[in-house]
């Protein structure tokens, strides 16, 4: 549908990419849909517990982006979707869904959604939020420890083995495909302000 938006929101672990989607979708309300790569990591039953945690997150093989880009195409023309739901506290899926509508924006936020090209096609705008690695590292160890009940140890191990890797060779470079890059995500009022105006313009049908 014509009239349906898709902006993807893509950047480093701890960037400030949900904070940047939550004032977005706080602003926009029933007017914008989010849906998160995270929930799309791929289900994996048939390993232990012990073995889910040794896994990398932080590849583009950890996720099911097939799936994802065939649930934004049914957004994309008017269909409903029941997304997946992530479980960060077990490494797995959950027995969940949630449906989720088709909305004038929809939004789709993740670290790897720039590296797929079919994914990356179907967006009308690419946002990288770009923020220093000290800050990104302290933010992410923070929300793993407070939020996703992470040890310490276990959340330094995997930043130096996968996600510090991981973001050099898939993250940083899809930078280099976005449209607009934002410092410091929803704290850079300036590039909020022009973004807020540009949704805006589009849910209300003006032009720019």
């Amino acid at each position: 549908m014509d009239d349906i938006m898709i902006i993807g929101i893509a950047g480093g672990t701890g960037s400030g990419k949900t904070t940047l989607t939550n004032r977005l979708k706080a602003h926009f309300g029933e007017d914008m849909t989010v849906v998160y790569h995270d929930n799309y990591y791929k289900r994996q039953d048939a390993l232990s517990y012990e073995e889910r945690c040794l896994l990398n997150y932080d590849h583009p093989d950890a996720f099911d982006t097939a799936l994802m880009i065939e649930h934004i195409q049914k957004l994309r023309v008017g269909r409903e979707i029941e997304c997946p739901v992530y479980d960060f506290t077990v490494h797995n899926r959950s027995e969940q869904t949630i449906m989720i509508r088709p909305t004038k924006v929809i939004v789709i936020e993740g670290i790897l959604i720039f590296e797929n090209a079919v994914l990356r096609d179907l967006m009308d705008i690419k946002i990288f939020v770009d923020t220093d690695a000290d800050v990104r590292i302290l933010r992410r160890i923070l929300r793993d420890v407070q939020e996703r009940g992470r040890s310490l140890d276990s959340v330094v191990t995997q930043y130096l083995t996968t996600v510090k890797p991981m973001h050099e060779q898939f993250v940083e470079p899809s930078k280099r495909v976005s449209d607009i890059i934002v410092l410091d995500g929803g704290k850079n009022v300036v590039a909020l302000d022009i973004l807020m105006q540009r949704i805006y313009n589009h849910v209300n049908g003006t032009m720019m």
